[in-house]
């Protein structure tokens, strides 16, 4: 296989970042593109005029697919993963994070693909940036010795006006999914799996859903504490990080820069251009070209990337556990 065939599902802004991108790579066609949105299709004919503009997924079955991008809304991503595979779409699924709404049904999706003999990838696209993977570098050259404890944070000011409407936050499935999902994946990279010890949430907005959360995780004994909310001022652009404390000094490091302060007074600083941070392509954050160019090729070489769906359901298992303790 020395190019393929995708089909992208859904034209919101993650459908239409990844489109974009794959649409310039040379050895990716861009063949079908399925919204049930009238609108969206006839804008998207335009940029898009080799592909096929479909408002049912069943009209993708005879484009000879060989992997299809879900960047549906996170509650759809259960129906449509099942139905791509119970009609014989394609075999290989990027499915944009998180996997599915909760930790059963992602569960059910990743068994799913172990009787498929194909590629799947959840897009947590955190692991493709240059910092958090120099980060993992240094944890797995035990630069900081063994590892005491960690705080993680997720903030952004999207819904920083407590009057903001709360079916607007709702849409995007509270800020532990929307934006949590992305430092506990990168807990789990980082350390193992995560088992929630406390957990409390808060619903800003006035909604059904939380805004902030705060919880502790114990990883083989490593204390863990993490932050969320997306009602900070002061974050205009969504903002993840790390300090991690470990027996030989501190690293911080968030989407910008690594820093290293060891107890032997040796200080290091990365930031993201010290890092060789370049794609062919730049659209939002490279870190998107990065996870698209991981997964294609997984795809033409027949690799198994990460995060896979069976990894990334580990996520929605600590969702789940946040959610049990903060009502406890």
């Amino acid at each position: 296989m020395n190019s393929i065939r995708v089909a992208v599902v859904g034209l919101g802004k993650m459908g239409l970042v990844h489109a974009t991108i794959l649409n310039s790579m040379p050895n990716v066609e861009i063949v079908g593109i399925c919204e049930k949105s009238h609108l969206l299709l006839k804008i998207v004919k335009s940029l898009f005029k080799k592909a096929k503009t479909v408002d049912d997924l069943s009209k993708l079955a005879d484009l000879n697919l060989d992997s299809v991008y879900v960047t549906t809304p996170i509650p759809t991503h259960y129906p449509i993963i099942k139905e791509i595979f119970s009609q014989h779409i394609v075999n290989n699924v990027f499915v944009e994070k998180t996997l599915s709404s909760d930790f059963e049904k992602s569960t059910e999706l990743f068994k799913l693909v172990e009787n498929v003999n194909g590629v799947n990838m959840v897009g947590y696209m955190k692991r493709f940036a240059v910092t958090f993977a120099k980060a993992k570098q240094i944890l797995a050259e035990k630069t900081l010795g063994g590892v005491v404890s960690f705080d993680a944070y997720a903030y952004s000011s999207d819904f920083s006006d407590v009057s903001a409407s709360s079916s607007r936050s709702g849409s995007r499935g509270g800020a532990l999914s929307d934006l949590g999902s992305h430092i506990i994946d990168l807990a789990q990279w980082f350390f193992g799996d995560l088992q929630v010890a406390s957990a409390s949430m808060k619903s800003l907005t006035g909604g059904l859903w939380e805004d902030e959360a705060d919880f502790v995780t114990l990883a083989s004994g490593l204390k863990g504490n993490f932050h969320v909310s997306w009602c900070k001022d002061e974050y205009r652009m969504p903002s993840f990080g790390f300090k991690i404390m470990g027996d030989k000094g501190l690293m911080e490091v968030d989407d910008y820069c690594v820093k290293l302060n060891l107890k032997n007074l040796e200080h290091k600083v990365w930031f993201k251009h010290d890092l060789n941070d370049h794609v062919a392509f730049l659209l939002g954050e490279s870190e998107y070209y990065r996870e698209d160019e991981t997964f294609i090729h997984s795809t033409i070489a027949r690799e198994k990337p990460e995060p896979s769906f069976k990894t990334a359901s580990g996520v929605e298992n600590v969702i789940d556990h946040v959610n049990k303790e903060a009502l406890t």
